[in-house]
């Protein structure tokens, strides 16, 4: 494979391996804000923010996962046949099939860019009672389907490297 190749895999994979775990924590920090919301809610006024917080902290942990969950290939397969295949046979499926995938993300993030610049544009906010702007987590959205998308290539290079006889 041309050194530009290995030098993009090795690139996208450590940047999205950093935000992977990075991501990961932020599943404490959700329980955090739903442990202050039962607090809050037990012994004080309670708090407007919390529910809608934890939706957003949620969102961010789901889709900066994404790119980390596809390049540990922790995402979710039909087994039926996969599994006993040889890795060249997974490697051809998987570099065929892997442009379903960057369509997919495509269409998403197309709908995602519309999404976000309406809201920064217009000023769109929550229809709940605390009226969060929504163009902060629409663009933790955007960035972590242009990350799944860098993976899905990145993916796609390893495939052929693979079917090749290399590894990247």
């Amino acid at each position: 494979m041309p050194n530009f190749i290995r030098r993009y895999v090795r690139a996208v994979d450590r940047f999205n391996y950093r935000v992977g775990r990075f991501a990961m924590y932020l599943i404490f920090v959700m329980v955090g804000i739903l442990l202050w919301s039962s607090v809050s809610k037990t012994f004080f006024t309670p708090a407007l923010w919390t529910l809608e917080s934890a939706q957003f902290m949620l969102v961010a942990y789901y889709i900066l996962g994404g790119a980390y969950s596809i390049q540990l290939g922790s995402n979710v397969r039909m087994d039926l046949f996969y599994g006993e295949w040889s890795d060249r046979r997974k490697a051809w499926f998987d570099a065929v099939t892997v442009f379903f995938l960057i369509f997919y993300l495509g269409v998403m993030l197309y709908g995602g860019y519309e999404s976000t610049s309406y809201a920064i544009e217009f000023g769109e906010r929550s229809s709940t009672v605390w009226r969060p702007y929504m163009w902060p987590v629409k663009i933790v959205m955007c960035f972590g389907l242009v990350l799944m998308l860098l993976q899905a290539v990145s993916e796609f290079f390893k495939d052929i490297a693979r079917l090749r006889g290399e590894e990247l």
